[in-house]
């Protein structure tokens, strides 16, 4: 979204953005960066804590009415949920972002459908909320974009092989995102053996964190750790954890391995498409909007840890293959997943509920 803002600010003066958000914090400050006024607030107390939901809404309502705004966008799911309760009391078009893949309740349900519009960032997203009830004339799909200055080829230059003290020769196949159970690390764990076995200085990087304290994700790490060592590969594996240099890393490995087990619309696939990096990942969710099977990357089943040792091995050994798949997968992010292609479509959104709001009100 911060991308997409800073692409509307440059070459749309349509629009005028204020942000509602805690008033510290990386969030606080990117908007600042960009001289968007934030105004301070929270869903939690000053200890913490959560706060019950009629104040959270209260607030929440009181700002908006202060701000006058035009149009008010929710940019979670969660938060498009506690604006649609507030939405009658606004008298102004409400919409929000879908960019998860969650079972929802009833209630849930009824909370998004009070917003006028909502946008999914991949058509497995929508048609999953609608089965669930989400009414299907109220979404739009739009996929999200990226900046394909910095997401873009690089030569090789080895310093992320003398930063992990390895031969330049050895290959790096890297599993980007949050440590934990739906992001599948752990399919990846039970293949190295067997990726290792046909190409013996194959090296592993999880690069990303475990968040969540819950006794499953702990063990879920541990896991991971756990069959690199049975395995004897403890110094294959790499943990680098969170980078602020992806767009630079992506230029010095050989493969991006992706098998989440579920997957609304994946952004490290497009930075590594846009990046000309090999792919193979899981066939859930919205991957296979990203990913085309045997053309831009390869597609397998999820929780298939043989599946993927035998495309790793393929693509590793496989260097004609792994070329035209680098091209064909920058060729796409071209055509397909430029955040200007992304902020033009959400120009459109806001301006369609925008002009359907005055034609219902003749304001």
């Amino acid at each position: 979204m911060l991308a997409a803002l800073d692409w509307l600010n440059a070459n749309d003066s349509k629009f005028e953005f204020v942000a509602i958000g805690p008033g510290t914090g990386r969030l606080a400050d990117a908007l600042q960066q960009r001289q968007i006024p934030l105004h301070d607030w929270s869903l939690n107390d000053l200890s913490g804590v959560r706060r019950p939901a009629e104040e959270i809404e209260t607030s929440l309502c009181h700002i908006i009415k202060c701000i006058k705004p035009d149009l008010v966008h929710a940019n979670s799911l969660a938060m498009s949920r506690i604006l649609g309760r507030i939405s009658s009391r606004l008298n102004r078009p409400t919409t929000g972002h879908l960019r998860d893949i969650i079972k929802l309740s009833a209630a849930a349900v009824t909370d998004l459908n009070r917003n006028q519009k909502l946008i999914a960032v991949s058509e497995a997203t929508l048609h999953f909320h609608v089965d669930q009830g989400l009414g299907e004339r109220q979404i739009i799909v739009v996929h999200n974009g990226i900046d394909l200055d910095q997401f873009q080829p690089r030569s090789l230059t080895g310093w992320l092989h003398a930063e992990l003290g390895l031969n330049r020769e050895s290959p790096l196949i890297a599993c980007i995102g949050q440590i934990g159970l739906r992001k599948g690390q752990d399919v990846l764990a039970a293949a190295a053996p067997n990726i290792v076995k046909h190409v013996p200085n194959t090296h592993f990087l999880l690069i990303g964190t475990r968040t969540s304290q819950k006794a499953e994700s702990i063990e879920f790490e541990q896991t991971i750790r756990r069959r690199f060592n049975e395995a004897g590969l403890a110094d294959h594996l790499h943990l680098l954890g969170n980078r602020d240099d992806v767009s630079r890393i992506l230029g010095e490995i050989d493969l991006l391995v992706h098998p989440a087990n579920q997957e609304p619309f994946g952004r490290v696939l497009l930075e590594a498409s846009a990046a000309g990096v090999p792919i193979i990942a899981t066939n859930v969710g919205g991957t296979s909007e990203i990913v085309l099977d045997s053309i831009t990357g390869r597609l397998i089943p999820p929780k298939d840890p043989i599946a993927l040792a035998k495309a790793v091995i393929k693509s590793l050994t496989g260097k004609t293959e792994s070329q035209q798949f680098r091209h064909a997968a920058r060729e796409r992010a071209l055509n397909e997943f430029s955040i200007n292609i992304a902020a033009q479509k959400l120009s459109e959104f806001w301006n369609a509920v925008l002009d359907e709001t005055q034609e219902k009100t003749g304001i």
